[in-house]
């Protein structure tokens, strides 16, 4: 997620400096065959050109709307994962109570910390690229690559469970599942030991309940793609927008020329091309601002900043097991937290 308040130029080229210097040769081409070639009869009707801009803007607007929503829904559920991850450490901690202090904090410890190697492993797991997953040009990507945040997910769990568990989840497709599964067999051991009582128990199985529906439900956004008849065509529809935008932005400087210096100047008709450049890049951006905010879970500059969320997590329950030395909150990164 990028925290500064404004977006550097320096990132703003990094996606946009191909579809800079195409629209620049694009449009001066087009002049060219205008103004050295004589070809005056490729200059259209601006008129229809711009139906077409405001059934493009409002297309491109629906898709933004609907990809900010599969990101704020994203945010939304790690929320949930935030706040029922310390419901579920004061659960731990106050249930879990026997005639043997030492035995309590052992399982205290070795189920919480359990939990902090499950928002972990699913973190990684929802960072995995998928096929459909969007690809951005080199620079773009460097950004991420120096970053190095995707890995093997059951490696997140390495520090937090113990190593016969840990060798079991290398061995699982979807280790995230089997800790909570781990977490729930310990509770019907502390049951069958008469440390907690039923009661205890239902409220704890519920806990993870909710975790499991937590994590069914990013795993609904990372295994839907975006409906693909939006995402492309809005793509379509904006490129057949900014390829005919020249043609008819021609039209536009010759009547203006026409009407203010009474002839047509060709510095005048020149000046349709730094306008077509700043027009097309101003709707290829927005329609990419929607290709940014379709997946938000892959670890990119405008997605759910799920590394400093766990962070967030691992701080707050292992200051309830009144550990020493606790981690530091992730920093952003280039301005970029994730």
């Amino acid at each position: 997620m990028y925290i500064k308040r404004n977006i550097g130029w320096g990132l703003i080229l990094r996606y946009a400096w191909k579809n800079l210097i195409f629209f620049t040769f694009y449009a001066g081409g087009i002049f060219c065959l205008y103004h050295f070639l004589g070809w005056t009869f490729i200059d259209i009707p601006f008129q229809p050109l711009s139906v077409i801009g405001i059934a493009v803007a409002f297309y491109i607007g629906f898709k933004n709307s609907q990809s900010y929503d599969r990101f704020w829904e994203g945010r939304k559920i790690w929320g949930g994962i935030v706040n029922y991850s310390r419901t579920w450490a004061i659960q731990v901690l106050s249930f879990v109570r026997s005639d043997d202090p030492e035995h309590d904090q052992k399982i205290h410890t070795q189920m919480i910390h359990r939990h902090i190697a499950w928002i972990n492993s699913l973190r990684v797991q929802l960072r995995q690229p998928k096929s459909w997953a969007l690809k951005e040009n080199r620079l773009v990507e460097k950004v991420f690559d120096k970053h190095e945040e995707r890995n093997i997910s059951c490696n997140e769990a390495y520090n937090y469970v113990s190593m016969r568990e840990f060798s079991d989840l290398k061995k699982r497709v979807n280790p995230a599942t089997h800790l909570v599964k781990n977490q729930a067999f310990d509770i019907f051991e502390l049951k069958r030991k008469g440390i907690i009582d039923g009661f205890q128990e239902d409220q704890m199985q519920s806990v993870l309940e909710e975790f499991y529906n937590l994590q069914g439900k990013c795993e609904r956004i990372k295994n839907t793609p975006f409906p693909r008849q939006y995402g492309y065509f809005s793509k379509v529809f904006t490129w057949i927008f900014v390829l005919l935008l020249p043609f008819g932005l021609l039209d536009v400087f010759e009547d203006d020329a026409m009407a203010t210096l009474g002839k047509v100047e060709p510095w005048y008709i020149f000046l349709m091309i730094p306008f077509s450049v700043l027009i097309s890049w101003i709707f290829t951006t927005m329609e990419t601002i929607g290709d940014n905010s379709e997946d938000p879970f892959e670890g990119r500059i405008n997605d759910v900043p799920m590394t400093a969320l766990c962070r967030t997590i691992e701080i707050d329950l292992r200051d309830m097991l009144d550990e020493k030395d606790l981690p530091v909150g992730v920093l952003p990164k280039d301005n970029i937290l994730y």
